[in-house]
């Protein structure tokens, strides 16, 4: 473990923050996209992911190394907060012109990467990288109190509370812009946003900073979030959410071009699973009234066996307001300047990179309303976190729990890390190279940026593929990987093997 860490440290690490993947000679280097040598990625499993890690082995090991580490990792996201005191997907140490470029070229040349086509210059909460990266500080913050941590801990509260509406949203980045719309269309990042669990992420850091610090901001602001998952309901018969909301009407929106205005399924599973804990917490009525007519709607909209497009997925993703019909997402042509992304009602050829069919355990999610209806008053008083309690102590592993990212070339944070077999130790051990990583074969690439594409579209047919023309630099997979150094495998082995060294009490 100390070696594989040392590597990473000494080796990978940028100004202390980390990107997601590295050819072995460092020549190529890739986030979400390809980013330049003076780039760090805070985006999910990037630089915060890491220093919660670090945190992890500390606790596990007590060795101080550790520690210093995840301070290293909080300099790189101290250095890289935004004044309001948010983070953007990535930071790029060469500064804002270089950042711009970087925007101007790999960013805008994704084609199916349309957050990264504006460079809107503030911070973001999409994919949780602001509230991983507020999480991992607060946490660092609690272990030894360390003075120099405090003030960013305050900047990144001040940047969710001051960017939540007076009706409990939050919109997907602030300070707000008015220069952001994209494609043609209006700016749907200033509009209330549940994409990526954006409230529930917030609402998370809000209950560690009242249960660590006791500030009852953070309290009012839970509350006032809890509000606006209730008025978001649409009616019933289709009492469902969408990704965005109109920030005054409350009325779901369209964002990226390829997700139309609609309601969707899985915000919607999520939001439910929102408002039962919204009920245990507090106890009151409002946040279980309407779960049934929410389940009945997803009900309505689930495909016969007969009708399903993808193995175990029955719900659409996007259903059309008022007619209940499905939307499928396609595009044509062949880069981001002569292709578009359209939807209709036919199922053949959908976009692949964005499934337009979900695999939902509504079952699970009535039998817990059914649980939590039988449950006595007391008992959930018991059990709220919304009192401040002298007993509370935050998780001491984060990164072996279901963390719901990958850096696309691992599995990393798709599921809870298990503590390892004897055998299982072994081959990690073993399997760890002389320079310090563990090898591991990158089927995520993309095309090296080569200039703007073309405005007429290239032989072939991309309505289907991850990437388009030889101009687009979105990720993609591809059947001839070079073995190189993978954040998320690091993240995932050392999680394993920190795991074997605890005893479990």
């Amino acid at each position: 473990m100390k070696r594989a860490a040392r590597f990473m440290r000494e080796r990978v690490a940028y100004r202390g923050g980390y990107l997601w993947s590295y050819a072995p000679d460092f020549s190529r280097r890739w986030g979400e996209m390809e980013a330049f040598p003076t780039m760090i990625w805070i985006q999910p499993p990037g630089t915060a992911t890491v220093g919660h890690l670090y945190l992890d082995c500390f606790h596990a090991t007590r060795d101080e190394f550790y520690y210093q580490a995840a301070m290293d990792v909080a300099e790189g996201l101290i250095a890289a907060q935004h004044p309001a005191g948010g983070w953007n997907y990535l930071h790029d140490f060469a500064g804002e012109e270089s950042t711009r470029r970087w925007y101007d070229t790999i960013g805008k040349n994704g084609w199916r990467l349309e957050e990264f086509h504006h460079y809107y210059g503030n911070a973001t909460f999409d994919d949780a990288g602001t509230s991983e990266a507020s999480q991992f500080l607060l946490r660092l913050y609690a272990e030894r109190r360390a003075s120099r941590l405090r003030g960013p801990v305050e900047k990144a509260l001040s940047f969710v509370l001051d960017s939540q509406f007076a009706n409990g949203g939050w919109p997907q980045r602030f300070p707000l812009t008015s220069e952001a719309g994209l494609h043609g269309r209006a700016d749907y990042t200033r509009q209330i946003t549940f994409n990526d669990d954006v409230a529930g992420e917030n609402i998370k850091f809000l209950l560690m900073i009242y249960q660590t610090l006791g500030d009852e901001r953070a309290l009012a602001a839970i509350r006032r979030a809890m509000d606006i998952f209730v008025a978001t309901q649409q009616p019933a018969p289709q009492a469902g959410w969408g990704l965005q909301h109109d920030a005054q009407t409350l009325r779901p929106i369209g964002a990226r071009t390829y997700e139309p205005e609609a309601l969707t399924t899985h915000t919607t599973a999520n939001n439910i699973s929102q408002l039962m804990n919204f009920y245990e917490w507090t106890g009151e009525e409002r946040f279980l009234a309407r779960v049934p007519e929410a389940i009945a709607w997803l009900e309505s909209v689930r495909l016969p066996d007969a009708a399903v497009q993808m193995q175990g997925r029955h719900y659409p993703t996007f259903i059309e307001l008022e007619t209940n019909r499905a939307r499928i997402v396609h595009r044509r042509g062949s880069n981001v300047l002569n292709g578009e992304y359209y939807w209709n009602y036919d199922v053949a050829k959908p976009i692949t990179h964005y499934s337009q069919w979900r695999n939902l355990d509504v079952e699970a999610l009535r039998a817990r309303y059914e649980r939590l209806r039988s449950m006595s008053a007391d008992r959930l008083a018991a059990t709220t976190l919304l009192r401040a309690r002298a007993d509370f102590r935050l998780p001491p592993y984060f990164t072996t729990q279901n963390i719901e990212v990958s850096d696309l070339n691992s599995n990393a944070g798709s599921g809870a890390v298990q503590r390892p077999t004897a055998e299982r130790v072994q081959e990690l051990t073993a399997s760890l190279n002389a320079e310090g990583y563990w090898p591991t074969p990158l089927v995520s690439t993309s095309n090296p940026y080569a200039g703007d594409g073309s405005q007429t579209p290239a032989a072939g047919d991309f309505s289907q593929t991850l990437v388009g023309d030889a101009t687009d630099t979105s990720p993609h997979t591809t059947n001839d990987p070079v073995t190189g150094i993978s954040t998320g495998a690091f993240i995932q082995n050392m999680s394993a093997l920190l795991l074997s060294l605890d005893s479990g009490e």
